[in-house]
């Protein structure tokens, strides 16, 4: 039985939630002193994790909705992706104002230069940005034929952002492994658009 769109509203609303419950939890957490004795880490690891969460549910989308011939799931895609800018801003943020401090932001620069993972993360953001401001019908008109190609790039931030994950933790633990399996997994479902691509 296929999804209907009344359906498909009603889904909208759960994984709207679900970019909003957790940030209404982090926000209740910090204020209860949940956090371990470094609380801006556990904010910035949980913001990063939740950024990449909805990247994975976004590449999800369109194998699940061809494989369980549910055509209409496509229409939660730009909403997963627009979660997943959300969230990876609020760990930029998290970086920029915990980690360095508000009288601090000025020495991102310098941070880019001697940390390289942030400056893959920050290359991520930045190509979020242009796929969040993008996402319209109204640029997918006006982009028309080059709309496609610049979301392409949905794919660079894919392999991006769990190679941030896994250069920025001191520890190599299953979960940043986990997240990039699950990429890599997502990736090669695609092995044929990819393989068009050099034809």
């Amino acid at each position: 039985m296929r999804l209907t769109a009344k359906q498909v509203t009603g889904l909208k609303v759960l994984l709207h939630l679900a970019g909003l419950l957790p940030f209404l939890w982090l926000f209740w957490a910090a204020r209860e002193g949940y956090f371990s004795a470094d609380p801006a880490k556990d904010i910035q690891h949980f913001t990063g994790r939740m950024a990449l969460k909805f990247l994975l549910a976004t590449l999800l989308v369109s194998p699940l909705a061809r494989y369980a011939k549910q055509p209409l799931l496509i229409r939660t895609r730009r909403l997963l992706g627009l979660w997943c800018f959300a969230w990876a801003t609020l760990h930029l943020i998290s970086y920029a104002l915990l980690e360095l401090g508000i009288n601090n932001v000025t020495l991102l620069g310098s941070e880019l230069v001697s940390r390289p993972y942030l400056m893959v993360g920050i290359i991520s953001w930045v190509i979020l940005l242009g796929l969040a401001v993008t996402s319209t019908r109204y640029a997918q008109r006006k982009l028309g034929r080059r709309w496609q190609l610049l979301h392409n790039f949905v794919y660079l931030v894919a392999i991006l952002v769990p190679v941030h994950y896994l250069w920025s933790v001191k520890v190599l633990s299953p979960q940043p492994i986990l997240y990039a399996a699950g990429a890599a997994a997502l990736l090669a479902w695609r092995y044929k658009t990819f393989r068009n691509w050099w034809r």
